[in-house]
């Protein structure tokens, strides 16, 4: 049916006193109680809404699938049972597939012992205009699935699954903090400075102050430890983030991240508390430890490697980065093929870990991160070009970052400055300094663990995209040529 014939066909109903778009449904189940109450329900009549999947006659009779998404049945529709107004043949002139209507009649068992409702009578409740794609075939292109997300959701039951999945993992994650005394908190999502990641930020105009403002990149950060100075023990957050960079199948612009910190939790309890947290997400999420993504396979109820930063490199590209002069690495990574953005010593030493990363499996905990690349740790005791930092490495890929963090305000002035000095060098990836943030420290901030991840995890346990993972992700405009 093209729109044409469908504009038509609202005109015919508009001329039998049937508005294409009702006001009201007068419902008395949804499909999923229906079916669950179906042996008990008799002769009583019900009244079902739903969308039309499916459309087929033979006949005096016609079936038709509808599903009001809690569920999907079959509508039995014989000519002489239907009711003098708008009876069969009105049916079959004025409805089409992707329409919303609204059936009344008895539970009925087809010959073939498929459970139905025996159509008494019916009416419209939305009239679509434009057909839907073929329900077997779908949309196949990715770009258009994501433009047209409706459709694919529609079409797609494991599409719906999937966000229904994600809605789980996050509710797992809030209700296990909140069991181990964490307070849920909101922080702002537009700052004067972005702190507690390295990233582009977006900036915009507040205008009411007059003021560029940015989008946060970090899930309330410095906030949060703000909250830790005030007397809260323990806060968490989950919320939006945005970061200026590129794309990939584990990078997007904007996505769900969530951090919480924790006072007077140490180093080691913080390692074995993230353990718990991911077989708990697992096995509650997903019924298993073990996944598969891409090339990898992991366990999370097998042994959790511990790597150190700096020797996991040296023993992959042959380089020290702590003793490597910046050309150096430069060079390797131009032996190793590998492209990266600024000079700095801090990005070089990032792209090659990156490059490194790529061979673990996981579980692992990556630790010792050199202090230049985790300027809000503690320096490790033991050595003070290092850190007490540590990374979750599954499938390759960074799925967590946690940091006894930084309370030494002396400390972390002296690193705000060497960021400072890096983005003035034009590395729009560099922290932004925080000295207000330092003032808080100043007065006095409690020793901390604190701990953070994205949807990017969520992602690679689904084993898509992270793209395919948000419901409507942002897509660049078609061109009008």
């Amino acid at each position: 049916q093209t729109r044409v014939d469908r504009l038509e066909k609202i005109k015919k109903l508009e001329a039998q006193g049937v508005s294409p778009y009702a006001l009201n449904s007068t419902k008395t189940h949804t499909i999923s109680e229906f079916l669950e109450a179906f042996d008990s329900l008799g002769e009583d009549e019900v009244t079902l809404n739903g969308r039309v999947l499916a459309f087929r006659s033979q006949g005096a009779i016609t079936f038709v699938d509808i599903d009001d998404g809690t569920g999907r049945v079959q509508v039995y529709f014989k000519e002489d049972e239907s009711t003098p107004k708008l009876g069969y043949e009105f049916f079959q002139e004025v409805v089409d597939r992707g329409d919303f209507i609204e059936v009344t009649g008895p539970a009925y068992t087809t010959k073939r012992g498929q459970q139905s409702i025996f159509l008494k009578e019916w009416t419209m409740l939305t009239k679509s205009i434009l057909p839907l794609p073929d329900e077997w075939f779908g949309i196949k292109d990715d770009d258009e699935r994501y433009r047209k997300r409706h459709l694919d959701l529609l079409l797609r039951e494991n599409a719906r699954e999937l966000f229904v999945q994600k809605a789980k993992f996050w509710d797992t994650i809030r209700a296990f903090l909140k069991e181990r005394s964490f307070l849920e908190v909101e922080t702002p999502t537009l700052e004067l400075t972005t702190g507690g990641a390295e990233a582009t930020p977006f900036q915009t105009h507040h205008n009411d102050f007059d003021l560029d403002v940015f989008l946060r990149i970090s899930v309330g950060e410095l906030w949060q430890k703000r909250l830790m100075a005030s007397g809260f023990p323990r806060t968490f957050e989950i919320g939006r983030v945005y970061r200026n960079e590129g794309s990939s199948s584990e990078h997007l612009q904007e996505f769900t991240n969530m951090e919480f910190y924790a006072a007077y939790m140490n180093f080691e309890e913080g390692k074995e508390f993230i353990k718990e947290l991911y077989t708990t997400l697992a096995k509650e999420v997903f019924g298993t430890t073990k996944f598969s993504h891409k090339e990898y396979e992991f366990d999370f109820e097998s042994e959790w490697k511990e790597l150190d930063y700096v020797s996991t490199i040296e023993e992959m590209t042959g380089v020290n980065v702590l003793d490597a002069s910046e050309d150096d690495l430069k060079n390797k990574l131009k032996e190793l093929g590998v492209s990266y953005e600024g000079a700095n010593r801090e990005r070089l030493t990032d792209s090659l870990w990156k490059h490194c990363r790529k061979q673990i499996h996981g579980p692992a905990f990556l630790v010792n991160h050199p202090k230049l690349i985790a300027p809000l740790s503690k320096e490790h005791p033991d050595d003070d070009r290092l850190t007490k930092t540590f990374q979750v490495i599954i499938a390759g890929s960074e799925v967590g970052r946690a940091h006894a963090e930084l309370n030494d305000p002396t400390d972390q002035r002296k690193r705000f400055e060497e960021q400072a000095k890096l983005l003035a060098a034009g590395d729009t990836e560099a922290m932004m300094p925080d000295f207000e943030y330092v003032e808080t420290m100043e007065q006095g901030m409690p020793p901390m663990f604190g701990f953070g991840f994205g949807e990017r995890f969520f992602a690679i346990l689904s084993g898509v995209s992270i793209r395919e993972a948000q419901l409507f992700p942002l897509m660049k405009p078609r061109s009008k040529e």
